[in-house]
């Protein structure tokens, strides 16, 4: 990925924030989602009383490209913070992770970690979710 293109994603992403619905942790958290055809979807974590229903900025980002028919992805960026103050890096949850690696090349599959625009690192699914179950574990050969 070219750095251009990441600093755009961190500057949509931390866009999100402003967005973001987070009453009863003040964790916000924002996402920029791209696609393989050079898309962007963002999205902002919406928290709910009762907990469960809460859903993280990287499954609002997923769910809104995929409702819109999109299926192949190649990076999110994912900025979070108390408050909206980005003190270190806010890596998605395990279900995110998972919902990662249902539409995700977890070799090819980038996620963007940022307290800046400067300050990002980058990794590959698969070092965040190592012997990740996906949808090939259980097609038929």
């Amino acid at each position: 990925m070219e750095k251009k293109q990441i600093e755009e994603m961190i500057e949509l992403a931390m866009g999100q924030l402003a967005y973001s619905y987070a009453p009863y942790s003040n964790f916000k958290v924002g996402a920029a989602l791209l696609t393989e055809s050079g898309k962007l979807y963002t999205g902002c974590n919406i928290e709910n009383a009762a907990y469960t229903p809460t859903n993280c900025a990287e499954r609002t980002a997923f769910f809104k490209a995929v409702s819109e028919g999109e299926r192949s992805f190649q990076a999110i960026c994912v900025v979070g913070g108390k408050d909206g103050i980005l003190t270190e890096y806010a890596a998605p949850c395990g279900v995110c992770r998972q919902v990662m690696m249902e539409f995700c090349d977890p070799d090819r599959f980038r996620i963007i970690l940022a307290t800046g625009i400067d300050q990002y690192e980058v990794f590959a699914l698969k070092e965040l979710l190592p012997l990740g179950f996906g949808p090939d574990n259980i097609r038929e050969v």
